[in-house]
């Protein structure tokens, strides 16, 4: 069941999940990504998958270092589809990249199907070889010490706090977070949603539009 709830949501943009949300859980409502996570290959279309958190630091040599296997052992604890979410932790954070292509072939076999960064990654030409879309602020070159500070905790990204198991959906717009226990409800408003943009839309193109004809329809 939860497989075809996942591919019916993949039928919807974020914007249009997001819609959905709010109608559902009410606004204000700040469940997305801010501008600084930047979707690096809008051409690979929209994931959706289960977080997996991380925290890490690309330089300070300093800093706690725990083994990356047993990070790996959590993802690959995880039900899936996943989607790897870093957070760059560094007193320098996004001079050294979070993300490469080893690590995507690595996080692949795991059943993560994409990364949402708060930072920076590399090997962009690789990692889409691989298969696995990014978002993230954009690219650098290189990293110095790199190491794995704290998994399975929440972080922060895009000023979306997101937790291990959260439910989302990231495209060319962003990243929104969905609530999994509302998943019916949200797939239905979505379509409602859909269904009635597309309704105004037509109405924009049509020869009937006019501000009066605007004013009736919104009642006014």
């Amino acid at each position: 069941m939860l497989s075809e709830q996942l591919a019916a949501l993949k039928q919807y943009d974020s914007a249009t999940v997001f819609n959905a949300v709010a109608l559902k859980l009410g606004l204000p409502n700040l469940d997305y990504t801010d501008h600084t996570i930047r979707c690096l290959m809008p051409d690979m279309g929209l994931v959706a998958g289960f977080a997996v958190t991380a925290e890490v630091t690309t330089n300070d040599e300093d800093s706690t270092a725990l083994e990356w296997i047993d990070f790996y052992d959590y993802v690959g604890s995880q039900k899936g589809p996943l989607i790897a979410v870093y957070k760059d932790t560094d007193t320098n954070p996004g001079r050294g990249a979070c993300v490469g292509d080893g690590m995507a072939r690595a996080h692949k076999r795991l059943g993560v199907e994409g990364f949402v960064v708060d930072g920076t990654v590399r090997d962009l030409t690789g990692i889409r070889q691989v298969g696995l879309p990014v978002w993230a602020w954009g690219t650098v070159p290189g990293h110095g010490v790199f190491n794995m500070n704290r998994f399975g905790a929440p972080v922060t990204v895009g000023r979306l706090r997101i937790r291990s198991g959260d439910l989302l959906l990231a495209d060319g717009d962003g990243c929104v977070r969905v609530p999994p226990e509302d998943i019916d409800d949200v797939l239905r408003l979505a379509e409602d949603v859909r269904q009635k943009e597309a309704a105004e839309f037509e109405f924009y193109e049509s020869d009937s539009f006019s501000l009066a004809a605007m004013r009736a329809r919104r009642g006014g």
